[in-house]
């Protein structure tokens, strides 16, 4: 979309009126002396232009009391906008962002500086020479001014994402949205000033790297210009002006006046009235913007479009403000930042669904006025809609079918979909594929999910077996005498009967439980303890449940069966799987679990489908804060000591669940470490297994560090059949890509988690902490969680093990 030439009628006088604003406001302000400083919480935390109008200094950041912006912002009105705010120089621009014991001085060298607490330089202003003094401006304008009242640098030459009433940008120059209203980081959207024309982009984060153009200039441009008369436009060398919006506005005198890219990628126009009138409320609206509908308008080949992937975009309203949507049974990533786009909350079609399969579990829902142009992957002419529907439900790859019912042509799209919008005139058919049932889910054959683990099995116990031959003989032991845990704790009284445990779970009776299962028919997995089955109470809501039968009915079966029912009994929390009841008669002993839709994380990473990248963070999290419960947060410690993929089971709504408490083993909480037999699953057995030292809850966040890993890579532990020598060992791989400073080596494809590279350096730098050889200098779960969220900073990991202050 090209923007239309606008001859001026006046441009000298309107240009010498600026210049007279802008010289005449400098010599009529107080000076702030060389010496003079800031501290975000001392008595002077801001410096004011002469009419109180505007304010430089410290501004809090929303929803962090401790951090600060170095800004300027409108200080009279109530939700005091900010206008400017520091960014570190190019060719990298970002967000300053200061502690509360920070410091910003005038110093008497003449140079204006951002400290720290410890006296090192955060941020300066690039300028020649040195300022004889500063002065906030009635124009909003904050400069650092010479002896002879010449402007040695100022905010209105280093915008931020706004523009002010008199501010002229002479080429190069650009305004960069921020990401969110309240997060001033770089954002998605960019308006480029340059000599060859001004134009909106849409950029990559954080890169900065720009998509197609969504607005644009022809010409050779000199300035963009916010005159006296409330007009912005663009002026190109030959006289020419081009207008940026339309705005029109009664009275300029009784308003305050800004134009910001906001985060949508809108360049919009805005005044705010001085004097509350009958006819105006005293908030900011808007009197123009550019583009007039970016739903429509930003179409880039690459990049999501104005939302983000999957989901789709609504713009007008009263305030014409951009929406961003889900489809159907999608919802947000991120319900605070929608540009993140949507996630399917089902499991998508697997490839390895017959026809059949796929056409009784999934369905093809109508989406009304809702299109993603750019998607197509695939179309087919001339062709029927039910040819389309069934070509797309065949198809696994396919997410969405257009039909077009006028030149009968069917178009498959497939994730991520991108640049959807609302489209009122649409002359299609969009369908989304969806489950017929949110609960129906692809399940792997009983033969397929033996030939996987067993497959798993013999490539984890590979990084143990290389190691030394004592290693490799205490693995045959391992094998020979099982995995279990032989934890020294207090004896625990036996149960005495299915009534009397004194615990909030239900007694079944044996025969409940076999008619529940259909004669403990459909197995959903097997562990040291037992087989798991399929059941289906006969209650109202039909409720699926997983039943483990305990059929190792030694001389300790029932001191094991009495500890796990107590253990397991006392726990409560959103990602540890929840045991409904028990039955414990005669010689039979059996747990009723919920039963988890989406079973194991280990089916996920043998799969051909990669989860998408903040799912997997998501996972991470939740079995972090799974295992801090169990280490810190019960009234007795219960370490698991098998963490491993097939042991963390996934809901619905794909939340992990830590499962397998069969073996886990209790401390009573006067005791901090025990001895033990070796116990795990070859792969995620921490080095301490193998030596004659106590086994501690560092074990299990030894395993966790193994899943941290298999998560941001999305693949296993151990893959031999890897081409590279030296990716076939995870841990391995991931320790020499950190050190060499490629952590994107380990995300290589996966377009999602690139985008958040410092993401993923931060959990891979925690996974290499909790890898650390000697136990005592892993952090606790605890730190593991602070650190993951972002809520602890991540030391830098040692290449080998070192006593730190994470404990």
């Amino acid at each position: 979309m090209r923007a239309k030439p606008i001859e001026s009628m006046a441009p000298l006088f309107l240009s010498s009126l600026l210049l007279l604003l802008s010289s005449g406001s400098l010599h009529a302000q107080q000076n702030i002396t060389l010496g003079s400083s800031l501290t975000p919480q001392g008595p002077s935390s801001f410096w004011l232009s002469p009419s109180g109008d505007f304010a430089f200094g410290f501004r809090p950041v929303e929803g962090n009391s401790s951090s600060y912006l170095l800004a300027v912002w409108f200080n009279k009105i109530s939700d005091q906008t900010v206008a400017w705010y520091a960014k570190t120089s190019d060719p990298d621009p970002a967000l300053v962002q200061v502690s509360s014991t920070s410091r910003l001085q005038l110093t008497s060298s003449g140079a204006l500086l951002l400290q720290d607490s410890a006296g090192t330089e955060v941020w300066t202003p690039q300028f020649v020479g040195a300022a004889a003094y500063a002065n906030m401006l009635d124009s909003g304008n904050f400069v650092l001014a010479a002896a002879d009242g010449s402007t040695k640098w100022g905010t209105f030459n280093n915008p931020a994402d706004t523009i002010l009433l008199t501010q002229v940008l002479t080429t190069p120059k650009m305004l960069r949205s921020r990401i969110t209203t309240t997060d001033y980081s770089n954002g998605r959207f960019l308006l480029n000033l340059q000599n060859t024309g001004a134009a909106l982009y849409s950029v990559a984060v954080p890169s900065g790297n720009p998509y197609d153009s969504y607005w644009s200039t022809l010409g050779n441009t000199t300035d963009m210009v916010f005159d006296p008369m409330g007009r912005v436009y663009i002026t190109l060398n030959n006289g020419t002006q081009i207008n940026m919006t339309s705005g029109v506005v009664s009275s300029m005198t009784d308003n305050y006046h800004r134009a910001t890219l906001d985060p949508d990628g809108v360049f919009r126009q805005y005044v705010y009235p001085k004097k509350v009138s009958d006819l105006q409320s005293q908030a900011w609206s808007i009197v123009g913007m550019q583009p007039p509908n970016i739903c429509k308008a930003l179409m880039a080949k690459v990049g999501s479009g104005a939302c983000g992937f999957n989901s789709y975009c609504m713009f007008g309203g009263t305030n014409n403000q951009t929406t961003c949507m889900c489809p159907e049974q999608y919802s947000f990533f991120d319900e605070k930042r929608k540009y993140k786009g949507c996630k399917p909350d089902f499991q998508p079609q697997s490839c390895d669904l017959d026809e059949t399969a796929a056409m009784m579990q999934f369905q093809l829902k109508t989406v009304y006025n809702v299109n993603w142009p750019l998607a197509d992957y695939e179309q087919y002419k001339p062709i029927t809609e039910d040819q389309c529907r069934q070509l797309c439900l065949m198809d696994c790859f396919c997410a969405v079918a257009v039909f077009n019912d006028n030149d009968h042509a069917c178009y498959k799209k497939k994730l991520p979909l991108s640049n959807g919008n609302m489209e009122g005139d649409l002359q299609a058919t969009v369908l989304i594929k969806v489950p017929k049932n949110n609960n129906t889910q692809t399940q792997l054959s009983e033969s397929s999910k033996w030939r996987k683990d067993k497959k798993y099995w013999i490539l984890g116990s590979s990084l143990l077996m290389g190691s030394s031959f004592l290693v490799i003989l205490l693995l045959v032991a391992v094998i020979l005498f099982g995995t279990y845990c032989t934890i020294i704790i207090k004896e625990t009284p036996p149960l005495p009967s299915s009534s009397n445990v004194g615990l909030p779970l239900k007694a079944f009776t044996f025969a409940e439980l076999e008619k529940a299962t259909g004669g403990f028919q459909e197995v959903l997995g097997a562990g040291a303890s037992g087989i798991v089955y399929k059941g289906k109470l006969q209650d109202e809501l039909g409720t699926c449940i997983a039943v483990k039968k305990i059929d190792k009915l030694e001389q300790d079966s029932e001191k094991e069966f009495t500890v796990e029912v107590q253990a397991i009994g006392r726990t409560h929390h959103k990602n540890l799987v929840r045991l409904l009841g028990f039955c414990n008669e005669g010689k039979e002993r059996l747990l009723v679990y919920e039963f988890m839709s989406n079973g194991s994380l280990n089916r996920f990473l043998l799969g051909d489908v990669r989860l998408q990248w903040n799912l997997r963070v998501q996972l991470a999290l939740g079995v972090a804060r799974g295992l801090l419960y169990l280490h810190e947060e019960c009234s007795t410690q219960i370490i698991h000591c098998d963490i491993k993929p097939q042991n963390i089971l996934l809901d619905d709504n794909f939340t992990a669940k830590i499962s397998d408490f069969g073996l886990a083993k209790l401390l009573q909480t006067t005791q901090t470490q025990t001895i033990t037999g070796i116990r795990g699953t070859r792969g995620y057995v921490s080095p301490e297994w193998f030596k004659s030292i106590g086994i501690t809850a560092k074990v299990d966040v030894y395993s966790f560090g193994v899943i941290l890993l298999e998560l941001i890579c999305c693949r296993r532990n151990v893959e031999l059949e890897a081409q590279e020598e030296d990716k076939k060992i995870l841990t391995y791989w991931a320790h020499d890509c950190y050190w060499c400073g490629r952590v994107d080596f380990l995300v290589e494809g996966d377009d999602e988690a690139i985008l958040n590279l410092k993401v993923v350096e931060r959990f891979v730098a925690v996974a290499l902490w909790c890898l650390q050889e000697d136990p005592t200098v892993r952090p606790t779960m605890l730190k593991v969680t602070q650190m993951l969220n972002g809520a602890d900073a991540v030391p830098t990991p040692a290449p080998s093990s070192f006593i730190s202050s994470l404990q």
